[in-house]
């Protein structure tokens, strides 16, 4: 894990779920597959990046913890003028500028990103805002998950 600050928004324009942790495992894989057969990069001809985005907002018990319903939007990156007004059918979200925690998952290995939540979700050592989070999947298989501190969390 490390601690980076995100500078600035992350606006993010993608399809969207309302799903909780106990159906997340049947409602999240076939949300995935909407979203590779949507062929948003096409729709979305302003993204900053080929990265995808899957963010999880909207919660229930935002601020408490990650209990409850939440909107998980899989997407791409666009700049904030532009993502204001979505192309029909898509979702803007906001992850906002905060300090984060990012957990590195082995490169390409989708399957274990899971169970680094699972982890995550385990850690007492963490201040998490429970606001806006996000996994970040780079075109060389890289891929990350960045969880929101509190500005007063203790974590470095």
């Amino acid at each position: 894990m490390q601690v980076v600050t995100q500078p600035e928004a992350l606006h993010v324009v993608g399809i969207a779920l309302r799903t909780h942790n106990g159906e997340a495992f049947e409602t999240i894989p076939p949300h995935w597959a909407a979203f590779g057969q949507a062929q948003l990069a096409a729709r979305l001809p302003h993204r900053l990046s080929d990265d995808v985005y899957a963010v999880y907002t909207n919660f229930e018990n935002a601020g408490i913890d990650n209990s409850g319903r939440y909107t998980l939007v899989i997407g791409h990156a666009v700049p904030g003028h532009w993502a204001e007004l979505p192309p029909e059918g898509l979702t803007h979200v906001v992850a906002p500028a905060s300090r984060r925690a990012v957990f590195p998952v082995k490169k390409g290995r989708f399957d274990l990103v899971g169970a680094e939540w699972q982890a995550i979700w385990q850690r007492t050592d963490l201040e998490k805002t429970t606001l806006a989070d996000y996994e970040r999947y780079q075109p060389d298989g890289s891929i990350h998950i960045h969880i929101g501190l509190t500005p007063t969390s203790g974590t470095p």
